[in-house]
């Protein structure tokens, strides 16, 4: 793999920040966030100089039951050419479930949800991974995640599932060790024994980040210090191998410029504690077994018929999971109803968040009434568009019940959802106001 060196995620908020930063070799932007076409004038300044780019996607949804999506493969390998990149990086997680596959309507989780560690959701992720390698251009790595609650009847532990992942595929890994330790914290387990067992020869790079712990659970904000257990893990992993890039990321909550300088020593320090008990602790991939490098598989994929019931087993799993989680359906069984109850509102509140960012005009328009309204919006409306669209579902559902009292601000909500629900924006001449309001009231009556 190519040596990246120490980077830091590039965010729009501390754009101006991250090209003074002293040290900074690479740079990560969310995919989904960069407009190939019109890529922002700071990270073509940090190209210019040589800043290698990386872009990581957010919503592709590897581990889900359906073939990833061919606009959102283009999409990313517009991405990585136009920025220049050596790799592009994803998640191994779901983020939608339902559709064709269980004649059930698509779901939305807004949000990274964990797969199962079995041997069905493997193999789909396996050809999964496959569909996207030969799609993009450059070779493809993919992340652990961090999860609040554990699927029952897990057939190995993440190591094992990273290793055979790996094995098979030759996909690159992007190992995050702040997900390791929110998973020991919210599930139990122990980090040096994934390390253990992971393909460390098969690392793209590593992600630090830090968190929070709020009543016994672990919330992987990226909006707070990165904390002591999770350098403590990056060291570990430094004593087992040399990773060819740490990044630092941060996505809310921004410190000073000096502070993120502050944490990239921090981390700097690490590795290097790493190092220094490296020759100790070199551990060969597991059984002497040779990790393929160049993406392709080393296992024969399962019989077409195999591979349909396996995609059409994960998929009703995943729709009865996400569906108890955003749509208030009974939890399936076996899952933690209290860990369960957490993460659906987890993802309530993270939702009314990302929605307040991306049409900041509702809470300015609504007020305190905003996070309420939205919240018990959310808790009978599934996602099922994207973050855009259900801002426009959720101020369309609050007219339509009669709210917000206040005539004003119910004024001001209409003609907010007015101007933005229609194919193009609505004219400002008082003419064409006049015939589109005629043209309502005669469809009206």
């Amino acid at each position: 793999m190519r040596r990246l060196g120490t980077g830091i995620g590039w965010r729009p908020e501390i754009a101006d920040a991250v090209e003074r930063m002293p040290g900074i070799d690479w740079v990560e932007a969310v995919a989904e966030n960069v407009c190939p076409g019109h890529l922002p004038d700071s990270l073509l300044r940090l190209r210019e100089r040589g800043v290698t780019v990386i872009p990581h996607g957010v919503s592709l949804g590897l581990g889900g039951a359906d073939r990833p999506d061919e606009a959102r493969l283009t999409a990313l390998a517009e991405r990585a050419e136009a920025l220049g990149s050596p790799l592009v990086t994803e998640h191994i997680a779901f983020v939608r479930a339902g559709g064709p596959l269980t004649a059930s309507p698509l779901l939305e989780a807004g949000h990274l949800l964990p797969v199962p560690r079995t041997r069905d959701a493997l193999d789909v992720l396996c050809e999964n991974i496959r569909i996207a390698q030969a799609a993009l251009p450059v070779p493809l790595a993919v992340e652990n995640i961090a999860a609040l609650l554990a699927w029952p009847g897990e057939e190995m532990t993440e190591g094992q599932f990273l290793y055979d992942l790996a094995d098979r595929t030759g996909v690159r890994l992007l190992i995050d060790v702040a997900n390791l330790h929110t998973n020991h914290v919210n599930r139990g387990e122990d980090p040096a024994k994934a390390l253990a067992e992971l393909p460390v020869e098969a690392i793209a790079y590593v992600h630090v980040a830090g968190g929070i712990e709020r009543d016994g659970v672990w919330h992987d904000t990226h909006a707070h210090p990165v904390p002591a257990p999770v350098l403590a893990i990056l060291t570990d992993l430094a004593s087992r191998v040399s990773p060819p890039g740490v990044l630092l990321e941060r996505d809310d909550n921004f410190p000073e410029p000096a502070v993120l300088e502050r944490e990239l020593e921090a981390i700097q320090g690490a590795l290097t504690k790493g190092w220094a008990r490296s020759t100790a602790r070199r551990v060969p991939s597991r059984e002497g077994q040779a990790i393929s490098a160049v993406g392709e598989s080393e296992t024969a994929p399962a019989p077409e018929a195999t591979a349909a019931a396996a995609r059409q087993r994960l998929a009703l799993a995943q729709t009865a999971l996400l569906s108890a989680l955003v749509a208030g359906t009974p939890v399936p069984d076996g899952f933690d109803r209290v860990r369960l109850g957490v993460q659906a509102r987890a993802l309530g509140v993270k939702r009314a968040d990302v929605v307040a960012k991306v049409a900041p005009e509702l809470p300015e328009i609504l007020g305190e009434l905003y996070r309420p309204a939205f919240l018990a919006y959310a808790h009978s409306h599934p996602m099922t568009g994207g973050y855009r669209r259900d801002a426009l579902d959720f101020a369309g559902q609050l007219l339509l019940s009669g709210g917000p009292e206040d005539a004003e601000v119910r004024r001001e909500l209409r003609e907010w959802w007015l101007e933005r629900s229609g194919p193009v924006p609505r004219s400002a001449r008082p003419a064409v106001r006049l015939a589109r309001a005629t043209r309502r009231v005669l469809l009206r009556r």
